[in-house]
């Protein structure tokens, strides 16, 4: 939903314009992209108020506030799209946010869901900001290597541990291991969390 959002906010600054600083009077193709801009702001207000809450408890406010929100949007975009140049950036954003729909709105099926992937995209940005690095592996299993390595301080943060810690008790408990238990005690999940410390805030 985030990328959805971000088109328009490209289609408000083709126009010349700050979308934190606009005009009394913004050009209508502006005009159009900051009501798409109104339309996400009040889908991400709801998340906001329910990011704490169960899974089941935001579908149910999901169901009740955030589809007639959708479906007020969904008919604004669908009469909109056909009157704006398409090669234009408010027809470019029209065009991938209907063309993308159906996934843009899965949250809405399940509490579980978030509404956008902006976690995830966190998590992968030092591989998408280092991936000329990896052109240096110099072959397959160093590839598979420095795989590994990323799987395990991501899974390390995502269990709450600080990564170099963990990567310290691993490398020097590892060697010790005798059994699939003794491997299995050193997963991310398994550690006490008094052994690493605990990850920064």
């Amino acid at each position: 939903m985030n990328h959805a959002r971000r088109k328009f906010v490209d289609a408000i600054k083709a126009q010349g314009l700050n979308p934190n600083k606009l005009p009394d009077r913004p050009p209508t193709k502006a005009r159009h992209a900051l009501r798409a801009v109104q339309f996400f702001k009040t889908l991400y207000t709801i998340e906001r108020r329910i990011k704490d809450k169960p899974p089941d408890e935001r579908l149910a406010v999901r169901q009740r506030d955030s589809i007639p929100v959708l479906e007020q949007f969904k008919a604004w975009a669908d009469k909109l799209h056909p009157k704006v140049t398409q090669s234009g950036k408010l027809g470019q954003a029209l065009a991938y946010l209907l063309n993308h729909w159906s996934g843009l709105v899965r949250y809405c099926e399940d509490g579980h869901f978030d509404i956008d992937n902006n976690i995830a995209e966190r998590a992968i940005r030092p591989f998408c900001v280092g991936r000329r690095n990896w052109l240096f592996a110099n072959s397959q299993a160093g590839a598979r290597a420095s795989a590994n390595l990323y799987s395990l301080v991501q899974s390390a943060k995502a269990n709450g541990l600080e990564p170099y810690a963990y990567l310290k008790l691993l490398f020097t408990e590892m060697p010790k291991a005798e059994t699939v238990e003794d491997i299995e005690a050193l997963l991310p999940d398994r550690i006490n969390g008094a052994d690493p410390k605990p990850a920064r805030s």
